[in-house]
């Protein structure tokens, strides 16, 4: 696992700052609280992983950090981008900041690439749209460059995306964000369909930006193993709000939230002998469950995470390490609201529907 990021990140302006923010969806059902008050820093050099079952909100979250958003959606709360406010810009200011300042690693690499255009001609083109003033062999030579940190010798630079593997390609497409030299990435599932030799190579690549972009990076995935090899810091996100957040290791060796300790739990390694799972489905969004979200699936659930939100702060003795759950909140010696009451609750029985 790399160092952890108080180590080499805690000093000077956070490259992004994001406190309370929303991206709800308008639809004829209501609005869908995709990203309901997320808030973190992230520092120059620093890797954040960010894990969650499917429909949690993490993609969302990583496309409305950048501004990519589809029509109908809104973003609401604070975004500043080496203090910059985000949310103040015009969606022309926004786009022209993505490519040179703010960088996207898409999923499925297989399909990200046109068929029909050369490796060279996919660089030359974002390089040209990017910085228009570019000549050709400044552009063939930062190409160049950076396909050589991916491990991509130059004789490959004029095939065509058909000439390369699956794991080559994800290169390309991390190679495309990196040479336009984004000072923040969000990275969303870079390793998915890809087999484990090809997933180490990635992240190793992932693992050695840092040295050589100094680059910020929001990693998004389900593997909790690439999380615990490639980044600082990890926040775990649990319908549309961030649950648990801390350094890789601490939160990987003593989680507080029960979803967190849930997830680790249903991870699969050579001594698994039986799967496990979470009871239930996510929420629904547009209505999600009072409280907090996760009680109709905790283990550990008590009367007041029915009826009152838990509140974000940091462990007492671990700066950092945040979390949102009243049953570590008694576990770490706290207390609960005057009058909040501690009886386990009674959790109805899931439906096959539910399950689902």
């Amino acid at each position: 696992m790399s160092a952890p990021a108080t180590s080499r990140t805690g000093e000077g302006r956070p490259t992004l700052e994001v406190k309370d923010l929303k991206v709800w969806y308008g639809s004829e059902r209501g609005a869908v609280r995709a990203v309901d008050g997320v808030t973190f820093d992230l520092r120059p050099g620093e890797i954040l992983g960010l894990v969650g079952e499917s429909g949690c909100g993490k993609s969302t979250l990583g496309r409305g950090l950048l501004g990519l958003l589809p029509p109908g959606a809104e973003r609401d709360g604070r975004l500043l981008f080496q203090g910059r406010d985000m949310l103040a810009l015009s969606k022309r200011e926004q786009q022209r900041m993505r490519g040179g300042d703010l960088g996207m690693i898409f999923q499925e690499p297989m399909t990200r690439l046109n068929p029909l255009m050369r490796i060279s001609d996919h660089f030359e083109e974002a390089l040209r749209t990017h910085e228009p003033k570019i000549g050709k062999k400044e552009a063939q030579r930062r190409a160049l460059e950076v396909l050589r940190v991916m491990g991509i010798p130059p004789t490959r630079y004029r095939a065509y995306p058909h000439e390369f593997s699956g794991g080559m390609r994800q290169r390309l497409l991390i190679a495309l964000t990196l040479v336009l030299r984004p000072a923040f990435v969000v990275a969303d599932e870079p390793t998915t369909a890809l087999d484990v030799l090809v997933e180490a190579q990635i992240i190793r690549i992932l693992h050695d930006l840092r040295e050589n972009f100094d680059t910020a990076m929001l990693l998004i995935t389900h593997n909790l193993g690439i999380v615990a090899e490639a980044c600082d810091r990890v926040a775990v996100m649990y319908a549309g709000k961030i649950v648990e957040i801390g350094d890789a290791r601490q939160v990987f060796k003593d989680p507080q939230h029960t979803y967190t300790r849930e997830l680790l739990r249903s991870t699969i390694s050579l001594s698994t002998t039986g799967l496990e799972f979470i009871e239930g489905a996510p929420p629904n969004l547009v209505d999600p469950p009072s409280g907090c979200h996760f009680h109709p699936r905790c283990p550990d659930a008590m009367r007041v995470c029915a009826t009152t939100e838990p509140i974000d702060h940091d462990r007492a003795g671990a700066p950092g390490h945040r979390v949102a759950c009243w049953a570590a909140d008694l576990r770490d010696g706290g207390s609960l609201p005057a009058g909040a009451d501690a009886t386990p609750l009674d959790r109805e029985e899931l439906s096959v529907a539910d399950e689902a």
